[in-house]
């Protein structure tokens, strides 16, 4: 899938895998990130000193991610460097040959211990396992350190070529770009199995959740807040209603979270709401970072949104505002060609239409009041509700709970 953009001198290219966190199992938590990790150690063809000075000779960017369904590699260079930047990140893709795995399993754990020290990372985690439970949608991406420091190569080899075949893959490019091209290149150099890639997820997302509170002990200097529960999913026609929603809740600086917490009582340097979507499922959460003595009023304000605009939606002028922010900000994103990618991407890859700019823009235009109102009162009634927390005292934790929901401080 490629999309030209003819005025630039530079092409984005990535590769896409249908794998992520939810296709572990328990023993394998952790794995898909760290074959990512892995996929930059080198192959037959090129040592991991290779691939960096290659990419530093195009004056490249090179990176990659996981994610909970997706792992993808990328790059984004000059337009000349084409044929070269696509041989290299093919072959990493498709044939990594682990040598000298174990100084990247140090890595990986430091990355770990890492993200263990950032109560402001690791809480959105733990708000993702108090919605969704044991179930695989409810593990940290970034997995478990016993995992990657004891997995065996065979087994690493044996995850990546069952998942890194051609059913699973999409190959996406926007730039200064030819597709027929882009179509030559993919048939000299990704000779990957042509296998059928997975119909989807290996496991359902649960039907039915039950709300609860998660807790992690740590001493911190602010408590670390989230409040959420079960979203919506990434075809769901009411993605566009949501996106307004969450603008007006706390996804810009207008939002009445931010103005409420944050500019008119000073409870938070950091306060926000945000939207996951999954193959069949999703994710909506609010954070809030603030310190011992705030948490109460902070967590009473957040309780207080939420019923409003639960109970209420939002206003005509609301609308409107939160509108045209988002329309805004979608067109500015696609004057980056990486993000023209990853769209392409993410949204073939998982079987989303991939709308032109005009057809986004007009679906934006056709939200209502009546969307968002339904929408809030389904996502954001209290009895959906988990909350998670990250500070030193629980107790501190669940009482400020009761104006969210009763159940959850019980």
């Amino acid at each position: 899938m490629t999309e030209s953009v003819g005025s630039v001198r530079s092409i984005a290219l990535g590769l896409w895998v249908r794998t992520g966190s939810r296709d572990e199992s328990p023993a394998q938590a952790g794995l898909s990130h760290f074959l990512e990790h892995l996929l930059f150690k080198g192959t037959d063809r090129f040592s991991s000193r290779e691939i960096d000075e290659t990419f530093d000779s195009l004056g490249a960017e090179v990176n990659a991610g996981t994610g909970k369904e997706t792992t993808s590699v990328y790059s984004r260079f000059l337009d000349r460097h084409l044929d070269r930047a696509f041989d290299v990140l093919s072959d990493m893709v498709l044939h990594p040959s682990y040598p000298d795995i174990d100084s990247e399993r140090d890595v990986v754990i430091e990355e770990i211990a890492m993200y263990e020290d950032e109560p402001q990372d690791k809480v959105h985690d733990i708000l993702s396992t108090a919605v969704f439970g044991d179930h695989p949608l409810g593990r940290p991406i970034i997995g478990r350190a016993e995992v990657v420091s004891s997995v065996p190569i065979p087994e690493i080899a044996a995850f990546h070529d069952e998942r890194y075949v051609g059913g699973n893959l999409v190959l996406a490019a926007a730039g200064n770009v030819d597709h027929e091209r882009i179509v030559e290149l993919a048939g000299e150099k990704l000779d990957c199995p042509g296998l059928p890639g997975a119909d989807g997820p290996a496991e359902a997302a649960p039907g039915e959740i039950n709300p609860r509170r998660c807790f992690h002990v740590k001493e911190t200097e602010q408590y670390h807040l989230c409040i959420g529960g079960p979203g919506i999913a990434r075809g769901d026609e009411r993605r566009f209603a949501l996106r307004i929603l969450d603008t007006v809740l706390g996804g810009s600086t207008s939002s009445r979270l931010f103005q409420e917490v944050r500019e008119k009582r000073g409870l938070a340097y950091a306060v926000y709401s945000y939207a996951s979507q999954f193959v069949d499922s999703g994710q909506v959460g609010i954070y809030v970072g603030t310190r011992p003595d705030n948490v109460a009023e902070a967590m009473e304000i957040i309780g207080r949104e939420l019923a409003r605009i639960a109970a209420g939606g939002i206003t005509a002028e609301e609308l409107e505002r939160a509108r045209e922010n988002v329309k805004g900000r979608t067109t500015l994103s696609m004057e980056s060609t990486l993000a023209r990618m990853n769209r392409l991407g993410s949204s073939v890859l998982m079987g989303v239409p991939v709308l032109t700019l005009d057809e986004v823009l007009a679906a934006l235009d056709a939200v209502t009041l009546d969307d968002v109102a339904a929408l809030a009162a389904d996502l954001y009634a209290p009895q959906r509700l988990s909350a998670a927390g990250v500070g030193a005292n629980e107790d501190t934790f669940r009482a400020a709970l009761a104006p969210v929901s009763e159940a959850l401080a019980a």
